[in-house]
């Protein structure tokens, strides 16, 4: 599958090397593709990589994303699947830039003609590629209003290490609100445990 992820930071190479593995034609979108030819990763311009991508996904600063997309237009994104990992925050890291919505919303709203889900942003980049690399199990979740869209969105987290049980479908796109609000807490996990690389599970009572 042809993936196109908008960013060159952590978040989107990470991504880019664990779907390039798993055997998909990745391509990491810049402003300045000229400025980035050091990563080791196929770059070009925000445009041309929307043009190359079955999947687009969100990898840039939840504070931008909304007008980064409006520079590549509604057309050239109409039909195609974007999975939002993005979350605004502060420069200080206190407050979200989208306290009574999401980034996952916001970008839904602003292209209704693009299906858009919301996934692995309650984890570090390190977790979002090797989640067998921790001490036991943990849950990704997905948020969105187009169940295909999910669907396909599943099939690419499993070829991340994600297994269908470790995927939690928590329902359409105004819930991605509690996956980026997570955001304040992950920091002050991160606080109290001095490191970034962990998951959350949910666990259940044991069936009768």
């Amino acid at each position: 599958m042809r993936i196109g992820l908008l960013g060159t930071g952590n978040v989107a190479r990470a991504l880019a090397h664990g779907w390039s593995a798993a055997g998909h034609d990745v391509l990491l979108g810049s402003r300045r593709p000229e400025d980035r030819t050091e990563l080791g990763l196929p770059v070009a311009g925000l445009s041309e990589t929307a043009a190359h991508a079955e999947v687009l996904v969100n990898a840039t600063p939840g504070t931008v994303s909304v007008e980064l997309l409006h520079s590549i237009g509604a057309p050239a994104l109409a039909g195609t699947l974007l999975i939002d990992v993005g979350v605004g925050l502060s420069d200080d890291f206190t407050e979200l830039s989208h306290p009574n919505s999401s980034l996952g919303e916001q970008i839904q709203e602003a292209f209704p003609l693009t299906p858009v889900v919301k996934t692995l942003c309650t984890m570090d980049s390190t977790v979002m590629t090797a989640p067998d690399g921790l001490d036991g199990p943990s849950t990704v979740f997905l948020s969105g209003d187009d169940a295909e869209a999910k669907q396909i969105t599943g099939r690419l987290l499993t070829d991340l290490g994600w297994s269908s049980s470790s995927q939690l479908d928590i329902g359409g796109i105004t819930t991605a609100r509690g996956q980026e609000h997570f955001a304040l807490l992950f920091i002050g996990i991160a606080g109290g445990l001095g490191a970034h690389t962990f998951n959350i599970n949910v666990v259940t009572r044991p069936s009768a």
